[in-house]
């Protein structure tokens, strides 16, 4: 089973980094889109029409990012008042059964956006002339993701291994 574990610490990791990554690269690309456009206003008296557009890409992707990196870092917003009331059995049950409404919540959001995505297909960012499919891919990847995160920690939780510590201070600063 260790190798396992190790497999799943390991692939929690990449995608941890995966959307490290996708959110660096949208807040460089937004910043540096927004701030060419400022200099063209201020120096020629009008912008690059495209980078009123760009965001409506990236800013998906950003916080679809943040949600993988928080998904994998087991810091999304939590109330552990139960947990800290009950036995470690106990609560090693509860993270078993929250692990399953997540996995269940995740792929039940991949399943109903399909026709959002598929009707984005047709959508097209008139400047750009970029499919508004690409923005919605942030909530696939994002979705994906958190299903597979959630499927390791499931896994991690029925091998009687902590996947996170919720008493554990994080800063993702």
């Amino acid at each position: 089973m260790r190798p396992v574990l190790r497999a799943a610490r390991g692939l929690t990791g990449a995608l941890d980094w995966s959307g490290r990554i996708v959110t660096a690269a949208c807040l460089a690309a937004m910043f540096a889109a927004l701030l060419v456009n400022v200099v063209l206003r201020y120096a020629f008296g009008s912008g690059i029409a495209w980078a009123y557009e760009i965001h409506a890409l990236l800013l998906p992707w950003l916080v679809a990012g943040g949600l993988v990196v928080a998904s994998a870092r087991g810091a999304n917003i939590s109330v552990t008042l139960l947990p800290d009331l009950i036995g470690p059995g106990t609560r090693r049950v509860l993270a078993i059964l929250v692990q399953v409404l997540v996995l269940w919540i995740v792929l039940a959001v991949l399943w109903s956006s399909q026709p959002i995505i598929n009707a984005s297909r047709f959508q097209t960012l008139s400047t750009l002339g970029i499919r508004q499919v690409w923005g919605y891919a942030s909530l696939v990847y994002a979705f994906a993701a958190m299903a597979v995160i959630a499927a390791l920690a499931l896994l991690r939780s029925l091998a009687g291994e902590t996947p996170v510590d919720p008493t554990a201070p994080r800063s993702l600063s």
